[in-house]
């Protein structure tokens, strides 16, 4: 029995704040809140009243296990360097501001001196003036020209939202300096006849890193004038390009750089972050430049009241009769509820953007029982909808129209909401700085504010919401990127080349591994070399080669049946698991029913319809490895790091009751699997160390399987990882490790370093995962320990106590400190210890689809072979066929490049193993 799970949460940066947290108890009070939201000129409540009133209701109280109290801090003032012009600080002084905090300052002396500098304070503390006062003051310079245009800028935001309400803010800023200062966004919602005025009058281009890889660079003769005169480049939220977004962005950035030197430019590099750890090293990663750091925040801030709110369990029970947890959108929509009718305004960040539409319409259904006149003053905000929709939602946030919003990460990253008074944040965002991202968003004028976050039912959630320390009192995690992954580097290589040839020159730019990556370019005919250097070769353009965001294939369209309406799109990897037949859609507050999803022609059909229950899907997992680059000793069992084949299969959904979660059935789908090849942490243990924990043949899968889910689910806690960046399985017996193995991999072509991560830290993250297992107060395990909503294998078996003692017992023989240090041993070249012996169908489950072949393997006695079978995987990977036992390795096409573009086959193509161990 294999088994594989999808883990929850994502892990980013922040620096731990400068106050000394303070905690205590609260007090909590017996009021009513009122019927109606107060008056707009009522003054506001302090967050310890508006927390008091939250808890006023039947045992409210109980919910909040913790809360953390942050004082306000005061400013410390500076004064601009004498170089800024003193129209730009004449500008800054008619909004209202007449002196910089002192990192301010600071930041816009690096950048005056040409030096790229990284600004990471907190929320809220003018990171934007930093940038804005030297950019401004180039253009006011740039302005004198004899073409108007002597100094440019351009501004990288990882949102559209994001870039339109930076627009917003320059525009106010720059409008007491006139028309030297042009800024303009340019993104893919910028009308067609307006692009050829940006590139020709805009001083000031606000776009994202999609474009810039899309639009700009291939144009760039178009963009002649602009890139000659580039000054700097602003890199806004810039803790947010991580992992294999992070990758292809900074190849991104390169190639911009290696485009400005052709024109004569070397643009300074500005980047802002609410949220980074190291910083400096960071940064310097993504640009490939030194960078200064600005990390010392002199902005004042007021007080900040954050409780950890966990749901009380229900009468229900899930599956294998596990006791349930009210969800966290039923307590989050209810919170809402309650502040809105308070008259405090409140955003409520979600994971997804059903849960966003969720908690919209269960809030407004809520509202009309109150007062008619309050559901319009709730919407929903996501990905997904369409550009004048979004619009309309960012102007009524703005305008205070709105009281509460239900929102996805789409509104986390520095867009200007001010005055909110409350976030709640509906589950573990995934990383530390994520969640003081979102709680950040509330006081953003200096006003205190209240931050709610509310636990979902999973081992991570539930975990940090009884270890506070966790979150409050632990530096940030490391932000991890890999700009050398083949999968990454060979696209841009090609895109590069079709921008301006490549030279022996320009290969130190993109990295070690580009002389490796030229030769089997050439051999796949994508690039020819010749005496001006490597040129693309192909018709199609080469920018198409590769989705930065790591999708990959072309984003599916939700249309309405009946009028042919197109309601919004779902990417191509979350197809399977979000738009599949069945499945239920939500869009702006109607609920649909997906009637068909036709794969060929990237659409799902829809219908509107209002059943009682919400879809979940699951699907199968089985992973082959293909070479382990270094393992460990752990006792008699081993800890390895390496490359291997993923083949997931979605193969069905649940219907879950709205609200209470019961799950109501589960129906079979029929799509086809989808192979990955990526980078994987696995473990194994032997006989002995089964032995000595005292886990017999019957426990065994039971006990490796609860540990899988449960490791996965608290791996984000050690590296910068979403649930959906990673996945896992875990083997009873793996015909390459002959074995009981678990793996946890990443879930993006070639790795993303997540892996890696859990490689070099295995010893915390799986002592924590045992904590977690073994504190969960349930009698054989539930959601909040060792179950998942998305296991595949519908979370049997599962054995808590064996989970428990087999790692106690792995755990034993860890080496002290980090897994590598001094420990780590080069693996052989083969990741096939031995040869396998004749197949068994043993442990088969009749009736179930998408059960995998067995594994083969020698025979273990008493310990019987069993075939791979999975929880949740991630959403990446491209259609391949079934596998059916062993197999040969296929040919692959050049890391990154589609099969299709591919005109010849091709020799071996270097697979993310061929990279040197780390």
């Amino acid at each position: 029995m294999a088994f594989n799970h999808l883990p929850a949460a994502m892990h980013d940066a922040l620096r731990p704040l400068s106050a000394t947290p303070v905690t205590h108890s609260v007090p909590m009070a017996k009021n009513l809140r009122p019927r109606r939201p107060p008056e707009s000129g009522d003054t506001r409540p302090s967050p310890g009243t508006v927390l008091d009133r939250l808890t006023a209701g039947a045992n409210r109280a109980a919910r909040i296990t913790h809360t953390e109290h942050l004082p306000p801090r005061p400013g410390r003032h500076a004064v601009w360097p004498d170089r800024i012009r003193p129209e730009v600080i004449n500008a800054i002084q008619q909004s209202g501001i007449e002196h910089p905090w002192a990192h301010q300052a600071a930041a816009a002396e690096y950048a005056l001196d040409g030096e790229s500098v990284v600004i990471a304070t907190g929320t809220a503390s003018g990171k934007s003036l930093a940038y804005l006062a030297p950019v401004l003051s180039a253009q006011l310079d740039g302005s004198e020209a004899p073409n108007g245009r002597g100094a440019t800028a351009l501004y990288l935001a990882p949102t559209k939202a994001l870039a339109a309400d930076q627009c917003r803010a320059v525009k106010e800023l720059a409008a007491p300096l006139g028309h030297r200062v042009r800024p303009a966004v340019y993104d893919g919602d910028t009308p067609v006849e307006e692009r050829e005025w940006v590139r020709q009058y805009a001083t000031y281009v606000l776009t994202n890193p999609d474009m810039l890889h899309r639009g700009i660079l291939p144009s760039h003769p178009r963009w002649a004038s602009f890139l000659r005169s580039l000054r700097y480049v602003v890199i806004d939220e810039c803790h947010t390009y991580r992992g294999v977004f992070g990758s292809h962005v900074a190849q991104v950035l390169r190639r911009l750089r290696r485009l400005c030197a052709r024109y004569g430019a070397n643009p300074v590099f500005l980047l802002a972050s609410a949220t980074a750890a190291e910083p400096s090293v960071a940064a310097g990663r993504l640009t490939g430049l030194p960078v200064q750091e600005v990390s010392d925040d002199a902005s004042p801030r007021g007080e900040l009241v954050f409780a950890l709110w966990e749901p009380p369990l229900t009468e229900l029970h899930g599956e294998k009769g596990a006791p349930v947890r009210r969800t966290a959108t039923a307590e989050t929509a209810d919170l809402l509820t309650d502040l809105t009718v308070q008259g405090v305004r409140t955003v409520a960040f979600v994971r997804s953007r059903r849960g966003a539409e969720l908690i919209s319409v269960i809030t407004k259904e809520r509202l009309a029982e109150v007062d008619r006149s309050l559901p319009q003053r709730v919407a929903a905000y996501r990905g997904g909808y369409l550009p004048e929709e979004r619009r309309a939602l960012e102007r009524a946030l703005h305008s205070g129209e709105l009281l509460g919003l239900a929102a996805t990460t789409a509104l986390e990253l520095g867009v200007d909401v001010s005055g909110l008074d409350a976030v709640v944040i509906a589950g573990y965002p995934g990383t530390r700085a994520s969640l003081w991202q979102q709680a950040g968003r509330a006081g953003r004028s200096g006003q205190g504010a209240l931050a709610v976050l509310v636990a979902r039912d999973d081992p991570l959630d539930t975990f940090l919401v009884h270890h506070p320390e966790a979150l409050f009192h632990q530096p940030v995690e490391s932000t991890v990127l890999d700009p050398d992954n083949p999968y990454v580097l060979a696209p841009h290589l090609c895109a590069a080349a079709a921008e301006l040839p490549l030279t022996e020159a320009d290969l130190e730019l993109f990295g070690p591994a580009t002389g490796e990556l030229m030769p089997q370019l050439e051999s796949a005919r994508l690039l020819r070399r010749r005496s001006s250097g490597w040129h693309w070769t192909r018709r199609e353009r080469a920018a198409d080669l590769t989705d930065i965001r790591g999708e990959g294939g072309r984003p599916v369209q939700i249309v309405e049946a009946a009028t042919g309406r197109l309601l919004g799109t779902v990417d191509e990897s979350a197809a399977h698991s979000a738009v599949h037949d069945g499945a239920v859609h939500l869009h702006q507050g109607r609920t649909y029913l997906v009637k068909h999803l036709d794969l060929e022609d990237s659409a799902a059909l829809v219908e509107e319809a209002n059943p009682p229950y919400s879809t979940t899907a699951r699907d199968t997992t089985s992973v082959s490895v293909l070479e382990t680059d270094i393992e460990i000793p752990w006792g008699t069992g081993r800890l390895c790091y390496g490359s291997v084949e993923v083949t997931n299969q979605v193969v069905s959904f649940l219907r879950r009751k709205l609200i209470t979660g019961e799950v109501l059935g589960e129906t079979k789908l029929d799509l086809p699997p989808r192979t990955l090849r990526t980078r994987a942490v696995w473990w194994t243990v032997t006989e002995d160390q089964l032995d000595a924990a005292r886990v017999n043949p019957e426990q065994l899968g039971g006990a490796l399987h609860a540990a899988e889910h449960a490791s996965i689910g608290m791996l984000p806690l050690f590296a910068t990882c979403d649930r959906w960046d990673i996945g896992g399985v875990s083997v009873p017996l793996h015909p390459d490790t002959l074995l009981p193995t678990v793996f946890v991999y990443d879930g993006h072509p070639g790795g993303a370093g997540f892996a890696e991560r859990a490689f070099h830290t295995a010893r915390e993250w799986l002592t924590a995962t045992r904590e977690a297992i073994a504190s969960c107060e349930c009698e054989a395990g539930c959601p909040s320990c060792i179950q998942s909503p998305k296991c595949g294998n519908g979370n049997d078996p599962l054995h808590k106590r064996g989970a428990v003692r087999l790692l106690t017992e792995l755990l034993r023989g860890a080496p002290e400190g980090a897994a590598a240090d001094g420990a780590a041993q080069e693996a052989p070249e083969s990741g096939r210890d031995g040869a396998a012996a004749e197949p068994t169908r043993e442990g088969a489950e009749p009736g179930r689809e998408g059960a995998q072949r067995p594994g083969e393997g020698p025979d273990q006695g008493s310990r019987p072979q069993v075939p791979q079978r999975s929880s949740s995987a991630p959403r990446r990977a491209a259609e391949a066929p079934a596998p059916g036992g062993p197999r040969e390795v296929p040919e692959a096409p050049a890391p990154g490049v589609p099969r299709e573009m591919a005109e010849a086959p091709a020799p071996e193509w270097p697979l993310p193993e061929d990279r040197p161990s780390p």
